[in-house]
């Protein structure tokens, strides 16, 4: 396949971006998008020129570092998948592509396509964590948990903090991401005696960020990779009016 290209690209955070357009040539049906990035890459470094900059690890669906919108939708807007699993069987010979970063203010661009998400990494460490005393292992069965509480801990903590929530929203919000965090504790034992101080001091550090409010809209569960429910803000907003209540 010949595809044209339309890329965001941007020196740096300092330096305003634009779209810039290239044409692609020898694309192959069973690459995925980021091999497909790869070869705009080679042919751009053929030609002495600068290869564009984007984000990228595991290739597996696994990282979260793919964080791309492309053609307007984030990860390409199909179900389930990243980038890295966006395969270019999805588009077809002669197609326009384009391809930007995630657009918000607490993902800052830092080249290209690569965007800052250390906003994500304080809101966990604001109480995205259990407080434990350190020793051995407990035994697994020691500690009883309803299976029905076990998997929607589990459903929550399938969140790889790829962004594509904030991406998505019309406000930016990042409840999405910060709720999920939360919720896999706070269905868990050991997250109940700091469950409510967590959803506040989250909350807080996710305001703090710059992030924007969240209206309910849907946006982020249609996008998430992982099809994370809004469930999960259901139950964050409660958990903090409970917070606000008990000081």
């Amino acid at each position: 396949m010949k595809l044209k290209l339309h890329v965001w690209r941007q020196p740096n955070k300092d330096q305003a971006g634009a779209m810039k357009d290239y044409a692609v040539e020898g694309v192959s049906e069973h690459m995925s998008f980021l091999e497909m990035m790869d070869t705009l890459n080679e042919q751009l470094m053929n030609k002495g020129e600068e290869p564009v900059a984007f984000d990228h690890d595991c290739r597996e669906g696994i990282c979260g570092s793919c964080s791309m919108v492309i053609n307007g939708l984030p990860h390409g807007g199909h179900k389930g998948v990243t980038v890295c699993q966006l395969h270019m069987r999805h588009f077809k010979d002669g197609d326009e592509i384009f391809i930007e970063p995630w657009r918000a203010k607490a993902f800052p661009v830092l080249k290209d396509l690569v965007v800052d998400r250390a906003a994500f990494d304080r809101i966990v460490a604001s109480g995205g964590y259990v407080s434990v005393a350190t020793g051995g292992a407990p035994d697994a069965n020691a500690l009883p948990i309803p299976k029905k509480e076990a998997d929607l801990s589990m459903d929550a903590a399938a969140c790889i903090g790829c962004g594509a929530c904030v991406a998505a929203c019309k406000n930016a919000s990042a409840m999405l991401f910060t709720a999920a965090k939360a919720s896999h504790l706070n269905h868990l034992p050991q997250g109940q005696p700091e469950r409510f101080e967590r959803v506040k001091n989250m909350s807080m550090q996710m305001d703090a960020e710059g992030f924007g409010t969240c209206t309910n809209l849907s946006q982020c569960e249609a996008v998430c990779p992982k099809e994370i429910s809004v469930r999960v803000i259901a139950e964050f907003n409660a958990d903090l009016i409970k917070a606000q209540v008990k000081g």
